[in-house]
C-alpha cells in the first residue's frame, strides 16, 4: 500500500489538493506507513471491511484550481466508503493508495482518527483565513464507519469554536445524531446542509447503492432536521439515464422531495469518471445488459452526458419543483440554518444553464 505519495506543502494549512485525488511532492507525507494501524471487527455490520487507521498531518485540503468544485476547502475523514455506490466518482482515489477501485473501495477505508485535533490546530493557524469548508464531497463523511469512529461531533464542535462556515452533504441518517450539534454551530456560523436522493425506485437502490439506508430513510433525514427548525435541500443525484430519468419517475421522486420539507432541489446527471467508470459499466453489464450499447454511445464523449440531455433532466426537474413549491439553490452555498429561514427558495432564471458539478 502505497501512502508517502501523499503530501502537504510546508507552512500551508492542509494544501494538499486530497480531495482532487491528486498528491504532489513536497516537504512532509500526510501520514506514515509506520503511523498505520489496521483493523477488523467481527460484528455484523462490519464483516468484510477493513479499517486502516491514520494519524493524518493535514486534514484542510485545498481542491485543486481545475476542479468543477464550487467551494475551495474540503474536509475528508474518511477515504473509501461502505456505502457502496457503484457509480462513485471518489473511487480513482484508491488507487494512489494501490487499493482496488471497484470492491476494494467499499471495503478497505482509510481513518484519519486524529482529524478533529488536526482540524482544530489549523483552523487556529494564522494563514486560515476561515473560508467556507466543504464535507461528505469525496466521500461520506456519515457512512457506516463514523457509528463507530465518532469523528464528525469533534470536527463540527472545532468549526464551530472558531464560527467557520461549513457545508455537510450525505446519504446518510447519522447526521441526526448531531442535531443539537449542528444547531449549535448554526447560532455563530452559515451551516448548509444537503442530503442525497437521487430517485426513489427502491430495486434501483438495492442494486446501485447498496450500502446506504433507503431513499425513504433519507428523506425522513431532511423531514427532521425541517421539523428542528434546520433548513435542508437535497441534491438529487445521480438522475441515472434510462434507469431513473422517465417523466413519471422524476415527478415521484420530486414529489417525495418536496413531501419531506427540502427547501431546494438540485438534479445532477450520472456522471462516469475513470475509476468509476469501468465498476459502473461492469455493474451495468450484469443488470441491464441491453443498456450498455446505449450508454457508451450517450456518454462517448468523455464522462459526462451530452449538454441538450443535462439540459432536458434540469429543465423538467425544476418544472416539477416549481410545481410542488421547492426550487433549485446555489450548489456549495452555505445557507443560515434556524427556525426563521424562509422555506421557499427562488425560482431558477428562464434562461438558467444546467451546471454538471461533481459532488457525487
Amino acid at each position: 500500500m502505497r501512502w508517502e505519495n501523499l503530501t502537504v506543502e510546508s507552512g500551508e494549512p492542509g494544501e494538499s489538493g486530497e480531495s482532487g485525488g491528486h498528491g504532489r511532492a513536497a516537504d512532509a507525507a500526510l501520514f506514515g506507513a509506520d503511523a498505520v494501524v489496521t483493523r477488523t471487527f467481527d460484528t455484523p455490520e462490519f464483516r468484510g471491511i477493513t479499517f486502516h487507521e491514520v494519524r493524518a498531518r493535514s486534514i484542510l485540503n485545498r481542491v485543486p484550481g481545475a476542479s468543477r468544485m464550487p467551494f475551495e476547502w474540503t474536509v475528508n475523514p474518511y477515504r473509501g466508503c461502505t456505502h457502496a455506490c457503484v457509480y462513485c466518482f471518489a473511487r480513482k482515489t484508491h488507487s494512489y493508495l494501490d487499493l482496488d477501485t471497484g470492491l476494494g473501495f467499499d471495503t478497505q477505508i482509510v481513518v484519519k482518527v486524529n482529524a478533529p485535533e488536526v482540524l482544530r490546530r489549523q483552523l487556529a493557524s494564522r494563514r486560515w483565513q476561515g473560508d467556507h469548508v466543504a464535507m461528505g464531497t469525496n466521500v461520506d463523511c456519515y457512512q457506516r464507519a463514523e457509528g463507530r469512529y465518532r469523528l464528525m461531533p469533534g470536527i463540527i464542535t472545532a468549526l464551530t469554536e472558531h464560527a467557520n462556515p461549513f457545508s455537510i452533504l450525505t446519504k446518510g441518517t447519522l447526521i441526526l445524531r448531531d442535531l443539537e450539534l449542528l444547531t449549535r454551530a448554526a447560532q455563530v456560523t452559515d451551516v448548509g446542509i444537503s442530503v442525497s436522493v437521487g430517485f426513489t425506485d427502491t430495486e434501483l437502490w438495492r442494486t446501485v447503492e447498496p450500502g446506504t439506508p433507503a431513499p425513504e430513510r433519507r428523506l425522513d433525514v431532511v423531514r427532521t432536521l425541517g421539523e428542528h427548525g434546520i433548513g435542508c435541500g437535497v441534491l438529487m443525484a445521480p438522475v441515472v439515464p434510462f434507469l431513473s430519468d422517465h417523466p413519471a419517475q422524476l415527478r415521484d421522486t420530486v414529489r417525495a422531495i418536496a413531501a419531506a420539507g427540502a427547501t431546494s432541489v438540485t438534479p445532477l446527471v450520472l456522471h462516469l469518471r475513470p475509476g468509476a467508470r469501468e465498476w459502473f459499466m461492469a455493474w451495468l453489464g450484469r443488470h441491464h445488459p441491453h443498456l450498455v450499447r446505449r450508454y457508451e454511445r450517450l456518454y462517448a464523449e468523455g464522462a459526462y452526458a451530452p449538454k441538450w440531455y443535462q439540459r432536458r433532466i434540469t429543465r423538467q426537474v425544476h418544472e416539477l419543483a416549481q410545481e410542488y413549491g421547492i426550487g433549485p439553490t446555489r450548489a456549495g452555498t452555505a445557507r443560515r440554518i434556524g427556525p426563521t429561514e424562509a422555506s421557499a427558495a427562488a425560482e431558477p432564471p428562464a434562461t438558467s444553464e444546467p451546471t454538471q458539478l461533481t459532488l457525487i
